[in-house]
């Protein structure tokens, strides 16, 4: 039987580790305090609202930019797309009067995934408003396209939809 004299518990390994438990939880959330009392750094950005703003507005303006366009585009997607394998890709893009605008064209295939795969390809007109070009994709998984068309200083942009690109057989 335990008493209240005994020196027993202090020598337990189990209550010295729930004590050096406590000890490091506290001196941790003291280190904390004193590193955000001291500006030795902080986890707040003090800009933002005024970033968010900004980078909001440029998108805004992007998106009126587009509306005031009026282009549409139609994609003529390849049935099956297999990693390091090209995958044939035709895209027609036609003003708001259904006339079809030439210019140039590039595509950058995008994956979230791995930001580091990401590439851009260029397409070449072969008709008015008709733009062809291969992509091989080096990963399996989940890509999408971000297509930019451009005719002197319009510029447009669209993005697709995630599609998912197959293991090589």
């Amino acid at each position: 039987m335990i008493s209240q004299e005994s020196k027993k518990a202090w020598s337990n390994p189990w209550a010295l580790g729930f004590m050096g438990f406590i000890v490091l939880v506290v001196t941790v959330n003291g280190l904390f305090i004193w590193f955000t009392q001291h500006n030795r750094f902080s986890l707040v950005d003090h800009e933002y609202s005024t970033k968010d703003r900004k980078s909001d507005t440029n998108e805004l303006k992007e998106i009126e930019a587009h509306r005031a366009l009026g282009w549409k585009t139609s994609i003529k997607v390849p049935k099956g797309v297999v990693m390091n394998s090209p995958a044939a890709y035709e895209i027609s893009v036609v003003d708001r009067d259904n006339a079809p605008v030439s210019g140039t064209m590039e595509v950058e295939a995008y994956r979230a995934a791995d930001a580091s795969k990401d590439f851009t390809t260029p397409f070449k007109e072969v008709s008015p408003g008709t733009y062809q070009g291969s992509i091989s994709f080096p990963l399996k998984g989940f890509w999408e396209l971000r297509i930019r068309v451009k005719r002197g200083d319009e510029v447009f942009g669209v993005d697709t939809k995630r599609f998912e690109v197959a293991p090589a057989p």
